[in-house]
C-alpha cells in the first residue's frame, strides 16, 4: 500500500474568513538528504539555462514560493544582491536547510517564512514579483495555485515560473526498458495528482489563471561525453538520481518488476558513457498580472 502518493483535501479560509476546500499533497521525491543533494546538483548545472534572463531590479520585492531547501534561492539572491527576497515552503524542515544553506553562503537579502501557496499569509499586491520554480508540476489544481500567486503581485508585476517535461526525455542508445523506469516517474506522479509533463502546458496554465503578456521558451539540456559536467551534474545526479530514487515506490506500485526496473535502470546509466548521450528540456514562463 502506497502512503506517500495520497492526495489529502483539507479546509482553509478565504478573506472573508469562510472555510474553502484546498489542495496539497506530498512531495513525490521525499525529503531525504540525497533528494536534498539532488536538487542542490541540478540547480547549479542548469543555473545559466534557468536563470540568465531572469532581472529583478535593486529594491524588488520577490516571492520565491515553494523553495524547499533553497537551492534556486541562494542563485536568486546572488543574481540579485539588492532585491529583497522573501521564500516560503509548507515544509519546516526544508525551511531549516534553506535557512543554513543561505548563512553558509552568505546571502543576507532573504526572509523564509513557512507559508502555504493556497493560504499566503500577505496582503494583496504585496509584491513586485512572484518566482516559482519545479514546484506546479506536484499541485492537483496548478491555475488555482498561480491564482492565489496572481493575488499578492502588484498590477504590472511579472511572474515566473519554470517546470520541467518528463516526456522531453531522449537519448542514445535506444532502450525501451530505460524508457519504461522513466514512464514509472510520470504514472507515479500523476496518480498523486501532479503533472511530470507540465513543462508543456506553461503557456495555458498561465494564461488561464489570468496573466498577460505570457511567454514561454524551452531550455534544452544536452550532453555527451565532449561536455562532461553535463554528463556527470545533470544526466547521472539530477535525471538518473531521480529516476534511482523512486525504485521501491514503483515496484511496490506494480508499475515495474524488479529484474525489468534493473536492466532498465542499467540502460539509463549507459546514456552517461563514453557512447551515450542524453537530452531534456525545461520551458520557463513569465506572465505580468
Amino acid at each position: 500500500m502506497l502512503t506517500v502518493y495520497v492526495e489529502t483535501l483539507w479546509l482553509g479560509e478565504n478573506e472573508g474568513g469562510e472555510a474553502r476546500p484546498m489542495r496539497e499533497q506530498e512531495y513525490v521525491h521525499g525529503y531525504s538528504t540525497r533528494e536534498g543533494e539532488r536538487l542542490a546538483d541540478q540547480a547549479a548545472t542548469v543555473e545559466r539555462l534557468l536563470h540568465h534572463d531572469t532581472i529583478y531590479p535593486p529594491g524588488s520585492r520577490v516571492l520565491e514560493a515553494g523553495c524547499g531547501i533553497g537551492a534556486q534561492t541562494s542563485i536568486l539572491c546572488h543574481n540579485h544582491p539588492r532585491a529583497l527576497f522573501t521564500s516560503i515552503d509548507r515544509s519546516a524542515e526544508s525551511l531549516d536547510a534553506a535557512r543554513q544553506r543561505a548563512q553558509g553562503e552568505g546571502v543576507t537579502n532573504v526572509t523564509f517564512q513557512q507559508a502555504d501557496i493556497f493560504d499566503l499569509p500577505f496582503p494583496e499586491a504585496s509584491f513586485d514579483h512572484v518566482f516559482v520554480c519545479f514546484v506546479l508540476e506536484h499541485l492537483a489544481d496548478p491555475v488555482a495555485a498561480l491564482r492565489c500567486l496572481m493575488r499578492v503581485l502588484r498590477p504590472g508585476g511579472s511572474l515566473t515560473a519554470i517546470e520541467g517535461d518528463h516526456g522531453s526525455t531522449f537519448f542514445h542508445p535506444r532502450s525501451e526498458k530505460a524508457w519504461r523506469t522513466i514512464q514509472c516517474q510520470i504514472d507515479l506522479q500523476a496518480r498523486a495528482g501532479g503533472d511530470s509533463l507540465i513543462g508543456r502546458r506553461l503557456y495555458p496554465l498561465l494564461t488561464e489563471a489570468g496573466l498577460r503578456q505570457v511567454s514561454v521558451s524551452p531550455r534544452q539540456v544536452y550532453a555527451d561525453p565532449s561536455l562532461p559536467h553535463l554528463v556527470d551534474g545533470f544526466t547521472r545526479k539530477t535525471f538518473i538520481a531521480m529516476i534511482e530514487g523512486i525504485r521501491g515506490k514503483a515496484i511496490e506500485a506494480g508499475l515495474i518488476g524488479e529484474r525489468d526496473w534493473e536492466e532498465g535502470l542499467a540502460d539509463l546509466r549507459r546514456t552517461a558513457e563514453e557512447d551515450g548521450a542524453f537530452c531534456y528540456t525545461f520551458f520557463k514562463g513569465v506572465g505580468i498580472r
